[in-house]
Order: structure tokens, then C-alpha cells, then sequence
């Protein structure tokens, strides 16, 4: 299995203040933890005002991600920015197809296809969001759905290009509501993904694909969730707010707590 991934999305959230404040919190609480458990990497994606001085200030136990970038190239665009901008700033990861980003801002299908085209030729790891509404969880379409967003995502790609691209199943009915799916339907949709992956890029690349349950993850129902064997991490949400439950989180992924 592929090293466990916990990733912390601050959406749109945080003073610069309360940013130091959690950074320096968190750095303290990983830093007791390092060496116990399996491995597993951490991520961190504030908002994007604040990611240059989170990569170059901040050498702390975690990867810094972008929630976010363009998929156009550098021009005339105004608001926009690139990935060969986070790049060059030291941003590690990038975070793609969020539900929130495709429902608010539009993103179609065609436009997170070029994104991570973008963000893998600047050299960035990237987690591509896919997950369906409770409407189409009712009609019996979510299996559908969802072999589009990563059909649509991912053909194309390279095995070496897939190597830097982790999968996040957010089931939407489950974002922000404190409804949770259950560790047997993460399981079910994680073992669809895989075996998709599979069709699209072959049994290695599926094998060594993380994917990550991204739906009101937090420290009471982590390790369970985690316990599945197709669920490789998190992308944490309101939890990773919060420094001592994000950390939790991250313990549940490194083994250190059991499923109650």
C-alpha cells in the first residue's frame, strides 16, 4: 500500500494571525509524533494569499498545498494565477475539482483536465476531487459520475504522471453537514476508483494510486476510516481548522490510534 496521506484544507478560512498561531501549534504536536506509527505524509493548503510565506517561511513537518490555480497559462487574466506560479513560490501540492470549485466558480470537467496538465508540467503534486451529490446518490448514479470526473481527469496521463496525482473521494452530501459516509460505502466508492484507475492506467498505477476520503473526516471516525482497505488518507476539512483535532487525525493515519 502507498504511504498514508493527510491533507488540510483551510478553504476559505483564517486570519494571517491565527495562520502563525496554527503552524507553530502544529509543528510542536507533529513533531512529538514523529517516529511512531507507519509512515504518512502531511499537507497543509491555507488560502492563497498566505502560500508564499507558508513555503518559504515555514519549515515545518508538512507539505504546503494551493487549493486552487488556473488553467490558463500566464497573461491576461485578471484574478487568476498558475501553477508555474506556485511552483516558483515553493508550493508543493495543488488541490483540483473540489466540488466547491466546480459549483461556485463553474469549473467544468475540460477545465480540471487542463489544470493538472498545468500543475504537472510545473512540477507540482496534485490531488484531483471527484464525489457525487446526494441527488445522484438517490438515482443510483453516483458510480457513474464519478468514472466521468476521473475518465475526464486522467486519460492521457503517463504512469510517471499518474505517480503525482492522489485521487480525494468527497462525497458531497457529506461536506461541511457532519454527515459522514460509512466506513463500508468509503470502501465501496474507494474499491470502484481503484478499479477504474485500473481500467483507464492499468493494475500498477491503480495500486500505487492514494485515495482519500474527503467527507467529515475527523478524530472520532478517522481511524475507522482509515482502516478501509482502499481509503489511503484524508482531505480534512472543518477538522484541519483546528490544530490538536488536524494532528489527531494525523495519528489516526500513522496507526497510533485504533478504531474504537
Amino acid at each position: 500500500m502507498a504511504n498514508m496521506l493527510v491533507a488540510g484544507n483551510w478553504k476559505c478560512n483564517k486570519l494571517w494571525n491565527e495562520a502563525e498561531l496554527f503552524v507553530d501549534e502544529l509543528s510542536q504536536i507533529l513533531a512529538q509524533g514523529d517516529g511512531q506509527g507507519q509512515f504518512c505524509e502531511v499537507m497543509v493548503a491555507p488560502p492563497s494569499p498566505y502560500l508564499a510565506a507558508f513555503a518559504q517561511q515555514f519549515d515545518g513537518p508538512f507539505f504546503v498545498g494551493a487549493q486552487h490555480c488556473s488553467h490558463q497559462s500566464m497573461g491576461a487574466h485578471t484574478g487568476d494565477f498558475t501553477a508555474e506560479m506556485l511552483a516558483s513560490c515553493g508550493v508543493d501540492f495543488v488541490i483540483l475539482g473540489h466540488s466547491e470549485r466546480r459549483a461556485d466558480h463553474s469549473e467544468t470537467d475540460e477545465m480540471v483536465a487542463a489544470q493538472i496538465r498545468a500543475a504537472l508540467d510545473a512540477g507540482l503534486r496534485t490531488i484531483l476531487c471527484c464525489g457525487e451529490s446526494l441527488e445522484l446518490r438517490k438515482l443510483d448514479e453516483h458510480f457513474d459520475w464519478v468514472k466521468r470526473q476521473i475518465t475526464a481527469a486522467t486519460t492521457g496521463l503517463t504512469p510517471d504522471e499518474m505517480a503525482h496525482v492522489d485521487v480525494a473521494y468527497e462525497p458531497i452530501w457529506a461536506i461541511g453537514t457532519g454527515v459522514t459516509a460509512s466506513s463500508a460505502q468509503a470502501q465501496e466508492m474507494h474499491a470502484f476508483i481503484r478499479a477504474v484507475l485500473a481500467e483507464l492506467h492499468g493494475d500498477s498505477v491503480a495500486s500505487d494510486t492514494r485515495i482519500l476520503y474527503g467527507g467529515s473526516c475527523k478524530p472520532s471516525n478517522a481511524a475507522e476510516l482509515f482502516a478501509c482497505q482502499d481509503v489511503d488518507g484524508g482531505l480534512i476539512g472543518g477538522a484541519a481548522l483546528d490544530p490538536e483535532s488536524f494532528a489527531a487525525i494525523v495519528a489516526a493515519a500513522r496507526g497510533v490510534l485504533s478504531p474504537s
